[in-house]
């Protein structure tokens, strides 16, 4: 058994066609279809059935498939712990990032990390909550950035870098607007722009107010910070968002206000895994990373 034939059986049953996965590969047709049925002769099972002019996977195929592609991401892995032990300064760390750390922490540290390590890649993906958690887990990613910090558990380590405030946005016209700060509770009467269900900072708004005895009525949803700061300024409704948020400017017609009485926080962190020793490149960075905000906060 060869890792060609594996790579091609993986081709192949991505695209469940033979043709294009040649294409992909940039090999002949012919090629594929004969180290498939090598790989099929050697293991003495199919692996596919031909519907019409495609192809399927077998119900062993899908087994074997499944296990494939575990290992290759095994060798992939181990050849590129390989590569970095001979020089850390040339590898790819994959990053995973959700969008409410994208305007702030994820440029600001890699334009620093990249001033030292110059040869260093990246390779970053957005993506949700739990899915940045199961894809550190899955080894789809080797880092995630993340705030609030989830728990430490049997498949992942956790990194605080920093906590910060959570803060009250509010349209410019808005009868609080002329205050510095105020009390969650004082928001209670009002109509709240939020995260969809599902997004971490929806949790992270709900429980805040249910812990001072309301439940904020959703008026409109966003996806991102820069859809809720748009629907605060066209006097929507009110938010809540954290510090870094603000870093760049407090959007036009509207009003940041502290929180007190309780004030509210969130951390942010890293998380990696547990049950993989990471890559000389991703030791170097997580290094960084750590220092990086405990000089930062030394200037605050």
């Amino acid at each position: 058994m060869e890792l060609r034939q594996l790579r091609y059986f993986v081709a192949v049953a991505e695209r469940e066609h033979i043709s294009e996965a040649a294409e992909n590969l940039h090999v002949a047709q012919s090629a594929v279809s004969r180290q498939i049925a090598n790989l099929e002769e050697e293991l003495g099972i199919e692996l596919f059935e031909r519907v019409g002019r495609n192809v399927k996977l077998t119900p062993i195929g899908k087994t074997f498939l499944e296990y494939t592609i575990a290992a290759l991401q095994a060798i992939d892995f181990a050849k590129k712990q390989v590569d970095e032990y001979l020089n850390p300064e040339k590898g790819t760390i994959k990053i995973g990032f959700p969008s409410s750390l994208a305007s702030f922490l994820l440029p600001t540290v890699i334009s620093a990390f990249k001033k030292e390590h110059p040869n260093v890649s990246f390779h970053l993906r957005q993506g949700s909550y739990r899915y940045l958690i199961n894809a550190v887990k899955q080894r789809e990613l080797n880092l995630a950035f993340l705030g609030p910090v989830p728990a430490k558990d049997d498949a992942i380590n956790t990194k605080i870098l920093f906590t910060e405030n959570i803060a009250a946005l509010v349209p410019a016209s808005h009868q609080l607007a002329t205050k510095e700060e105020i009390q969650l509770a004082d928001l209670r009467n009002e109509g709240f722009v939020l995260f969809p269900d599902g997004y971490i900072l929806n949790k992270v708004v709900v429980e805040a107010c249910k812990s001072v005895g309301f439940t904020p009525k959703i008026s409109s949803e966003g996806e991102d910070m820069d859809a809720l700061k748009g629907l605060v300024a066209a006097g929507i409704g009110v938010t809540l968002l954290p510090e870094s948020a603000f870093y760049d400017s407090t959007p036009r017609r509207t009003k940041k206000l502290a929180l007190v009485e309780p004030p509210f926080t969130r951390n942010v962190g890293v998380i990696y895994p547990v049950n993989r020793e990471l890559a000389p490149s991703e030791k170097i960075f997580l290094n960084f990373v750590s220092q990086f905000f405990t000089r930062l906060s030394q200037f605050k």
